[in-house]
């Protein structure tokens, strides 16, 4: 990236008019060749900066794709309104395999963030190759992002700022377990504070990555609405998961159905279906032994809590699994935590756990 320098100060002197930044550089054929017929008054004061933020990505490992580097993700070259240049830490291929942005609620429910578990796993059940792609906020998005980290999912974080700072912060740790699989990609440079026009710019690269992006849960309005117009404009496959009518988190998915803006879709199958994708070649003795959680280095005491929460359909109370099981409160409350890391049951607020399903 020899020429990198002049691509960072363009997004400098045109943050603001980015449609500019990337008129010139159609019209020179580079960064380089458009800075030198440029005549502005902070010209040189962009230069600068440019150099000092190269400084910064060299001292902290982040690399920079321009419009002209390959690992620029070539679905989003195709936006008229793509970002001049990406920042990116970790291991982010962004153009390997099917991508999925799974957006929603900062509000999300159990049942939002169980669909989304189980969107991702059974993704990464059938298809070879896929990434997962979301804000890191709160809700849906971290929900997707964790679920990745779980099943060993490649998951890209898109934030609304530099890559100095995490926010929330309450999310750092599930941002540096994302740098093992995926990682960070931001179109911000480093000092960029997380302001709310930020977030809708950002959302853009979220909607514009993915082959699909998919809204789990969503009021009548909210950013994952904005980010489901973004991939309509781009022509993305768009879905959505039902809810009940009277659900206030489910009135946006559901206008998104009813509109014929987003497809229904249940589960992992109706999308891959959908997008007629290649399924891995797996037995299904196989994939329906994981479905109903059978698994062979469970002791027979665990697999018996699992047997018994998978049979009910709202989840049980510690204390009724202690009487059921006739074993001490300690040994099913650690047996719980296990299955619970494992990714099989999910503990819920009041002492309730529930199968994952």
């Amino acid at each position: 990236m020899a020429n990198g320098i002049y691509d960072i100060a363009l997004s400098f002197l045109y943050r603001t008019k980015l449609r500019k930044a990337l008129a010139l550089m159609e019209q020179y054929g580079s960064a380089e060749a458009a800075w030198f017929h440029i005549d502005e008054p902070e010209k040189e004061s962009a230069l600068a900066r440019a150099g000092q933020e190269m400084e910064w990505i060299d001292a902290h490992g982040i690399q920079v794709w321009t419009q002209t580097d390959k690992n620029y993700p070539y679905r989003l070259r195709q936006c008229p309104d793509r970002p001049l240049l990406l920042y990116s830490k970790g291991h982010v291929q962004p153009s390997d395999g099917h991508i999925v942005s799974i957006v929603g609620t900062r509000h999300a429910t159990e049942r939002g963030k169980e669909q989304t578990d189980t969107l991702v796993r059974e993704l990464h059940e059938r298809l070879e190759k896929v990434t997962i792609v979301s804000g890191g906020a709160y809700g849906i998005d971290i929900a997707a992002h964790r679920a990745a980290i779980k099943y060993g999912v490649p998951t890209i974080i898109v934030p609304a700022h530099g890559l100095d700072r995490i926010y929330p912060y309450q999310h750092r740790a599930d941002a540096v377990a994302a740098l093992e699989l995926g990682g960070l990609l931001t179109e911000f440079p480093s000092g960029t504070e997380p302001i709310a026009a930020y977030f809708v710019q950002r959302n853009r690269i979220v909607a514009g990555m993915a082959d699909a992006v998919v809204v789990v849960e969503s009021p009548e309005r909210g950013g994952s609405l904005i980010t489901a117009q973004m991939a309509s404009d781009y022509s993305r496959d768009l879905f959505a998961f039902p809810g009940r009518p009277n659900d206030a988190l489910s009135r946006g998915c559901n206008s998104l159905i009813l509109k014929q803006k987003a497809q229904l879709i249940n589960c992992a199958d109706d999308l891959i279906n959908a997008m007629g994708w290649t399924t891995r070649n797996k037995p299904a003795q196989a994939i329906q032994t994981q479905l109903i959680g059978l698994h062979d280095d469970l002791t027979s005491d665990q697999q018996t809590l699992l047997s018994k929460l998978q049979e009910a359909e709202e989840g049980l109370h510690i204390n009724l699994l202690v009487m059921e099981t006739e074993r001490p409160y300690a040994e099913v409350s650690a047996d719980l935590v296990l299955l619970e890391v494992q990714g099989l049951v999910r503990s819920l607020p009041g002492g309730i756990y529930r199968f994952v399903r």
